[in-house]
């Protein structure tokens, strides 16, 4: 977990009518991380708390009670049974759904959000009933949002930050592209008004990870396997557009002694492919079913930058990447944008929403 300063995210808190001034948070409960703003302690810039969205229980060696550890410490000292209870982008069943239930209540406990909260939920744009009306519980149950529980669809939350300092973004017309680990989501926006979503699972952060891994072994000739959460560090930290460099890594051998290798083609031939097939995918099947039903906001949204959100778009380049290969694809100019950290602007989007409902209310 890790608390770091975001963007002045607008008017931090507001008076609701009867009461004492509620506390504007925005929430992206992530499939692979979980992401939470709120005013920081001088009220001019967010707090921000960031953390592996995972769990593990284990028994209280004295008691014998049950406890949780949530985030980073459960993936990193329960690696055999640590449980990512959002892998889909949504909670599946009602398991899960009280896996995520009960690490939501952790990490509001341990890190003090208030009760008396004005709370928008940044939500994947996934056509999934089932899941969504068990997130829908998540929230609902969660010991905050007394003062106000909203939703908004995560990829304009994550535009909001793209655009400028407040909310400009609700008053665009534009297309987002949410770059996440489970899905990749389109819409295009009108004033704030979602239309035509599109999502694939077909490319993902988490298939980049399986490829990273797979190339790792046929680059090694066989003699490295690496599995899917080491391969998403490689990504997270070595893949780069504009300046990568051959990396060397140590992995302890089966029978005793250690192997060093170099990593020179594996995460870049992944990344690359996953922009080839985002690319693919927004130019010959979002934007032709967005043309076909709204004519006229897709010609107004192309004359616009183009916003991408998520944790893929935090790789170094992929933004100008992304516009190149949309240009030549579509035979003409394409701007892409994207806030500062794309994986952290859904929650400030989110936090700067409920800053203005909690005001308005």
């Amino acid at each position: 977990m890790s608390d770091d300063d975001a963007d002045d995210a607008g008017d931090d808190s507001a008076a609701p009518s009867g009461g004492s001034a509620a506390v504007p948070v925005g929430v992206k409960l992530g499939s692979t991380r979980t992401v939470i703003a709120l005013p920081g302690e001088h009220g001019t810039e967010n707090r921000i708390i960031k953390t592996l969205t995972c769990m593990a229980t284990y028994e209280d060696a004295l008691t014998g009670e049950e406890k949780v550890l949530y985030g980073e410490e459960a993936a990193r000292e329960y690696p055999d049974r640590v449980q990512y209870m959002l892998r889909s982008g949504l909670p599946e069943d009602a398991d899960r759904a009280e896996m995520t239930k009960t690490f939501f209540e952790a990490v509001i406990e341990e890190n003090d959000i208030p009760a008396n909260s004005g709370v928008v939920y940044a939500i994947p744009t996934i056509d999934n009933p089932t899941g969504l009306d068990n997130l829908r519980g998540v929230i609902e149950d969660s010991s905050i949002g007394l003062n106000l529980v909203e939703s908004y669809p995560e990829s304009l939350c994550g535009s909001i930050p793209a655009f400028g300092n407040d909310l400009e973004a609700i008053d665009e017309i534009f297309v987002a592209v949410n770059m996440g680990s489970t899905n990749l989501e389109a819409s295009a926006y009108r004033r704030g008004e979602q239309l035509a979503p599109f999502t694939t699972g077909a490319v993902t952060g988490n298939e980049v990870d399986r490829m990273i891994a797979n190339y790792v072994e046929e680059e090694t000739q066989g003699r490295v396997n690496i599995d899917t959460q080491t391969a998403r560090e490689y990504k997270e930290e070595h893949a780069d557009f504009v300046e990568f460099e051959p990396f060397t890594d140590i992995i302890q051998q089966p029978g005793g002694g250690s192997h060093e290798f170099t990593i020179e083609r594996s995460v870049m031939d992944a990344v690359d492919e996953y922009v080839d097939d985002a690319v693919d995918e927004l130019a010959n099947t979002f934007l032709p079913e967005l043309a076909n039903d709204y004519m006229k906001v897709y010609q107004l949204a192309l004359d616009r930058p183009i916003v991408l959100t998520g944790g893929m778009a935090c790789i170094p380049g992929i933004v100008e990447e992304f516009e190149e290969r949309l240009s030549t694809e579509l035979n003409r100019e394409i701007e892409a944008i994207a806030a500062d950290e794309p994986d952290v602007a859904p929650t400030v989007g989110a936090q700067r929403i409920a800053a203005r409902l909690v005001e308005n209310s």
